[in-house]
């Protein structure tokens, strides 16, 4: 009852938010921002299923999210971005309407969208803590997200400059519909998931401390939001200024931030592997694997093999079979580990009794292949 509440909810969002961007570009305007805006969104999800390998987050988490940033925090964001700058030049500075603009887009809207966004990964914390496993699915939730509420903020920005190109004639190198396109789809695709990655971070984070510390676990995800925050209102700030300090913050500052929440990602994303290594021969022990396979399931190239073997053997069916398997297996491993940290998830029996289900009913399959990849390729699974 309350995932059809949520997913009429969203279409209803989704609807007021497209009628909005609509009546403010146009029709010609909206179907031109739609084609630009929807040309990076492959590329940024693909991006996010790369990280999200090792222990996948399941699909309708991931359209949740999505959903969420390109309906509902699009809807929050324009309403009330509107609204407070409106406020501000009518009441607070009257006198300096550009001064109202200045901190609706360097403070207002940093606050208010972050905030929007981050909805996403807090619902999903708290309504689905055992599929939110640590730092990695926490970014992808937060990234894909964010993607959502970009693609949703182009089409509004894009369809804007096109109706001003037709309104004052431009066109070629001049197109004010090419430079935004350029900025915000070429130059700065990841900008938005950046700064939500790092709120996704938090409650990565969050999920990995021991029950009993509260406060951290209070704190990690207010901190990766005041970050995000913070990040986002440099760039809206540097967006405005010339193009030399555009391009000084994006170089000095966005780039190697990325850099380093890249890598602080990658590293979390090998830690999962090794985490399944180490936690999965308990269960080898106890008779759910055989023994080739926990080091098997911890190496993405071996449970490719896994995959393909299944596949070219017994169809596309069997592979998806043993795509479940692998699955449930580093998702089990993840439980197991947050449970001896001190940091189990609500229904953490229940659902390690369901995931062992899961390993049991597909291991006919599943168990022949894995154990085939791991001897098949033996480097590659003592490497990883």
């Amino acid at each position: 009852m309350g995932t059809a509440a949520l997913t009429v909810l969203l279409g209803l969002c989704g609807a007021v938010i497209l009628g909005l961007v609509h009546q403010q570009t146009g029709s010609d305007g909206f179907l031109v921002g739609l084609g630009l805006a929807l040309l990076p969104v492959p590329l940024l999800l693909a991006v996010f299923g790369w990280l999200d390998r090792a222990a996948p987050t399941p699909r309708r988490h991931l359209l949740f999210a999505f959903g969420w940033g390109a309906c509902a925090a699009t809807l929050v964001a324009i309403t009330v971005n509107g609204f407070a700058t409106e406020w501000l030049a009518s009441s607070v500075l009257p006198r300096a309407p550009d001064r109202a603009d200045a901190l609706g887009t360097t403070v207002i809207a940093p606050v208010v969208e972050e905030t929007a966004k981050a909805g996403a990964v807090l619902l999903l914390y708290l309504h689905r803590p055992r599929d939110f496993g640590g730092i990695v699915h926490g970014a992808v939730a937060g990234g894909v997200a964010a993607t959502g509420f970009a693609f949703t903020e182009n089409i509004l920005y894009l369809g804007r400059a096109f109706g001003d190109d037709l309104a004052f004639g431009h066109s070629g190198l001049e197109s004010t519909t090419l430079g935004t396109f350029l900025q915000r789809a070429v130059m700065a695709p990841l900008a938005h998931p950046l700064f939500t990655v790092l709120v996704g971070m938090g409650f990565g984070a969050a999920a990995l401390v021991a029950r009993h510390r509260r406060a951290a676990r209070t704190a990690l995800p207010l901190l990766g939001l005041a970050a995000a925050i913070a990040l986002h209102s440099v760039w809206n700030g540097a967006a405005t200024r010339p193009m030399e300090v555009f391009l000084a913050v994006y170089g000095l500052l966005m780039v190697p931030v990325l850099g380093l929440v890249a890598g602080v990602v990658l590293w979390a994303r090998r830690r999962v592997l090794r985490t399944v290594r180490a936690t999965l021969p308990q269960y080898a022990a106890a008779g759910w694997l055989a023994d080739p396979e926990p080091s098997a399931l911890a190496c993405l190239r071996t449970r490719a093999l896994a995959r393909d073997l299944a596949r070219r053997r017994y169809g596309r069916r069997a592979a998806r079979a043993v795509a479940e398997y692998q699955r449930a297996a580093a998702c089990l491993a993840l439980l197991r580990a947050r449970a001896e940290r001190g940091a189990p998830p609500p229904g953490f029996l229940a659902h390690e009794r369901e995931l062992l289900g899961t390993l049991w009913r597909r291991r006919p399959l599943a168990s022949p292949a894995t154990t085939t990849a791991a001897r098949a390729a033996p480097y590659s699974v003592h490497r990883r």
